[in-house]
């Protein structure tokens, strides 16, 4: 549980942060009373809401494993969030302590604690910025000084892309991006959706016009559409258990009804 005493300059404690509720969803204390009630809100609409948080945490990981037994040794990680166990940084330099690893979110506190998680950590950054700005993102300093654009890199928009709206042209804000990557480079990708359980993802919907950041479901077709100018690996874009699992548990009690599509995909 946070506490107000850390709250960096300028934080409206009394809205409620998609990123800090996703911190709680994950059982983290890096979160407000506004924060803990919307989340509480959000589980009487769909009571399964930390399993699926915990189910796409788990793509992520199994997401960034591969991209490093594929090669990969850079990550541009948008959108990144509240430190939590598992961060991208520990799970890819655990498998070579070579890997750098840019982490981008625009919201105050998970800066300032991805700050103090990475303090030491030379291969490893956060940049302030909001990744709907791909210009500021990509020529930050702390970007140009860790990752080679004329490298393959792995692009990470985990459980962000449904915060942005059609009025702010995701697939543009993606494409901007893949501009940037060299030949070899990897998107992987995960997306709220209202396919499976249309009536409780309205009420989510409207339970989020109190955030800082407002929810924006969008269907299969529409998820898969984001990896214009990529090739889908398999199993293509799938419930986010169902992508590459490595055991029974990571399935979960429904896979084939996660509230969240995931991919990954290859720029030829």
């Amino acid at each position: 549980m946070a506490e107000r005493t850390w709250v960096p300059p300028g934080v409206d404690v009394d809205q409620p942060s998609a990123a800090r509720t996703y911190d709680y969803y994950l059982g983290g204390g890096h979160n407000f009373a506004a924060d803990r009630q919307l989340g509480d809100q959000v589980m009487l609409a769909i009571p399964e809401v930390r399993d699926i948080a915990r189910l796409n945490r788990d793509f992520l990981r199994r997401a960034v494993l591969f991209l490093v037994s594929s090669g990969v040794r850079q990550f541009l990680d948008l959108g990144s969030g509240i430190p939590t166990v598992g961060n991208v940084h520990e799970v890819a330099q655990q498998a070579d302590e070579q890997v750098r690893v840019v982490y981008v979110d625009k919201e105050p506190v998970a800066v300032a604690h991805s700050r103090l998680l990475l303090d030491g950590n030379e291969r490893a950054t956060i940049v302030q910025a909001d990744m709907c700005e791909p210009a500021n993102v990509l020529q930050a300093a702390e970007t140009q000084r860790l990752l080679d654009f004329e490298e393959p890199l792995g692009l990470l928009m985990v459980g962000v892309l449904h915060f942005v709206s059609d009025e702010q042209h995701p697939r543009e804000i993606v494409a901007e991006y893949r501009d940037r990557l060299a030949a070899g480079s990897y998107l992987a990708l995960s997306h709220v959706t209202a396919d499976s359980r249309p009536e409780e993802a309205a009420a989510v919907v409207e339970l989020y016009r109190r955030a800082d950041d407002q929810l924006h479901p969008r269907t299969r077709a529409e998820v898969t559409e984001l990896f214009t100018g990529f090739d889908l690996l398999e199993p293509g874009v799938v419930s986010t258990a169902l992508w590459r699992p490595e055991s029974p548990e990571e399935l979960g009690p429904d896979a084939e009804h996660s509230e969240v599509y995931a991919g990954v995909a290859r720029k030829p």
